[in-house]
């Protein structure tokens, strides 16, 4: 029986701290892998560098990393009057609902987007001019209808023929998270994107995967630690705040992942030695598969679109799946339907009361208060998250997405 209260009575505001502004990191240091590194391994604490990670890991620790890519999701359209409109790309919504085929949709698209500004668009076109593959190009965007939240706006441009993710990358601009409050520079399209990042898809970094730098990867193949790659196209609700009293009041957001068929055997042949995840959206993605292959132990016959993790699945009653079998009846239905990838959406909230199933550790940076990630730290180490989080306050450790990281070893 668990320790733990029923993680939908849990209120946020038992998961706070004080976080001074000057500890947000405005911007990254000069060198990813000169961050400090925070090792907290069963109950003990010590102050490394981020170069010194395949030192600390376990030696046969399977490392999993995330390898979205940043798109430039943010575009900054003129009214005919001159005014600035701010469309904040958050997913497709046709002709495609997966954002790979939406990246390459030619012409025309229609995605839900923030609007800033939006009360000064009152009606007709914006249009945004900017140069793609060495022409000028033009934008064209039309709000559809706004819904609570959002906005659904049709986009359309010429020439015809670019994908929208050419369109993205000549017009947009990188969606760095909010708190940071400034536009971003030509080094942030270099240090807000992993040094691994393969698929465009998300509108915001993996952080936690900032602080790799090719040398510490090297290091990791030395010493033989393994690596697998997932991918989870990481969504602007992740900078959602809690509002509600309670998490049951709290809707999680729903993201895209990925997962190859190597990477489910690679997991299977790896226990029962540590994976450790590298950020909680890998963290994420982990435990879905875990679910996902739960639900398919218990209905091997699922369609594609029943393959969605909701938020409360974890702390609802149902029969027990062992890991290996939950992971076997994952590759059974890749077999069945001749797929090399699974790919589903997943809202899995991980706070105290979830039991983790995959991952054993994870590597992550210092995360703002009353947040879901830092609930998901806390289901990790328990209370100890208080302890970390009031070490790296005291020793200067710089916060959130450019700053510092630790690895949780529990």
């Amino acid at each position: 029986m668990s320790a733990f209260p029923d993680p939908r009575q849990l209120s946020i505001h038992d998961f706070t701290y004080q976080l001074p502004p000057e500890r947000i990191a405005p911007e990254p240091l000069p060198d990813r892998d000169q961050s400090r590194l925070l090792v907290y391994r069963g109950g003990t604490i010590t102050d490394q560098r981020f170069a010194q990670l395949p030192q600390v890991l376990p030696p046969d620790a399977l490392l999993v990393f995330n390898d979205t890519k940043v798109v430039r999701a943010r575009l900054f359209c003129q009214k005919p009057t001159g005014g600035l409109i701010e469309l904040f790309c958050l997913e497709p919504v046709a002709p495609h609902r997966a954002i790979e085929p939406a990246m390459q949709q030619t012409g025309s698209c229609v995605w839900k987007c923030l609007v800033g500004n939006g009360k000064r668009w009152k009606t007709g076109p914006v249009t945004l001019e900017f140069m793609a593959e060495d022409q000028p190009a033009t934008l064209t965007a039309e709000r559809l209808e706004a819904a609570e939240g959002y906005s659904l706006i049709r986009f359309s441009w010429e020439p015809a023929a670019l994908p929208f993710a050419e369109v993205l990358r000549g017009a947009g601009h990188l969606p760095l998270p909010p708190y940071l409050n400034r536009t971003d520079t030509a080094a942030d399209a270099v240090r807000y994107q992993t040094v691994y990042a393969a698929h465009e898809g998300a509108v915001a970094a993996p952080t936690a995967g900032l602080h790799f730098s090719e040398a510490v990867l090297a290091d990791l193949t030395r010493r033989g630690i393994t690596e697998a790659r997932v991918t989870l196209h990481v969504g602007a609700g992740t900078f959602q705040p809690v509002k509600a009293n309670q998490m049951a009041g709290h809707a999680m957001h729903g993201e895209p992942f990925v997962v190859t068929t190597a990477v489910v055997r690679q997991l299977l042949a790896h226990a029962p030695r540590p994976v450790l995840a590298v950020g909680t959206t890998s963290l994420r993605t982990l435990e879905s598969l875990y679910w996902l292959g739960a639900k398919l132990a218990q209905n091997p016959a699922a369609t594609e679109e029943t393959l969605h993790v909701s938020q409360w699945q974890p702390y609802e009653t149902g029969p027990e799946v062992s890991t290996a079998a939950a992971l076997q009846a994952v590759l059974d239905y890749l077999a069945q339907t001749g797929a090399d990838a699974l790919h589903a959406t997943t809202q899995l909230l991980i706070a105290p009361g979830y039991r983790f199933r995959v991952a054993q550790g994870l590597i992550t940076n210092f995360h703002q208060p009353e947040s879901t990630l830092l609930l998901l730290v806390s289901a990790l180490i328990g209370p100890d998250w208080r302890r970390v989080y009031d070490h790296a306050l005291a020793h200067d450790y710089r916060f959130l997405s450019y700053g510092d990281s630790s690895l949780l070893l529990p």
